[in-house]
């Protein structure tokens, strides 16, 4: 039961962080970079969040055996939904704290608009107006928030699929070998 929990709360996050993704990159893309308040690559923006956000919502509607054949892993392996989910976690935590730092910080800080653009996809809102602390709390943190765990599903699913496969514990070899040693 705990798996099947485990599941779908993963599926329902990267469903969620990875619509959010898609939705952050609209304004990009409506814009074209022309009405930014500063020159900025827009372009790299938009096509980052739009991989990000397709990537995480296709992880959360394939079906889980597509998923454990991409990440050479068993289908009923528990690290396959439950790491992607931890990074997810992760980068979604640091992520609200740096975009509650970035849209309350002073004007006087004059943090770079290049980098804030890409550590925090909607500050383009504080660089036009400035937001309440209620939407900088119940809304842009929790977008920034949501890309980012986006991104940590991409690298978990990648780390997965990438890394080399332990081999199984000595002690199992042994005692396989001994079983197919007799007749």
């Amino acid at each position: 039961m705990p798996g099947r929990a485990i599941r779908t709360t993963a599926r329902m996050a990267f469903l969620v962080c990875g619509l959010t993704s898609l939705v952050t990159g609209v304004p990009y893309v409506m814009l074209q970079g022309a009405e930014l308040p500063v020159q900025s690559e827009w372009v790299i923006f938009a096509v980052a969040l739009a991989l990000v956000g397709v990537f995480s919502v296709t992880v959360a509607v394939l079906p889980r055996s597509w998923i454990a054949k991409a990440c050479k892993k068993d289908r009923d392996d528990e690290q396959l939904f439950s790491a992607p989910l931890k990074l997810l976690s992760v980068f979604a935590a640091i992520f609200y704290v740096l975009a509650l730092v970035a849209y309350r910080a002073p004007h006087r800080w004059n943090l770079d608009p290049q980098l804030m653009l890409a550590l925090c996809p909607m500050y383009f809102v504080r660089m036009t107006f400035d937001p309440s602390l209620v939407a900088t709390f119940f809304l842009l943190a929790p977008m920034n928030a949501a890309v980012y765990g986006a991104l940590g599903t991409t690298l978990g699913y990648a780390w997965l699929a990438f890394r080399r496969r332990t081999s199984s514990p000595p002690d199992s070899r042994i005692r396989d070998k001994r079983w197919f040693s007799h007749p």
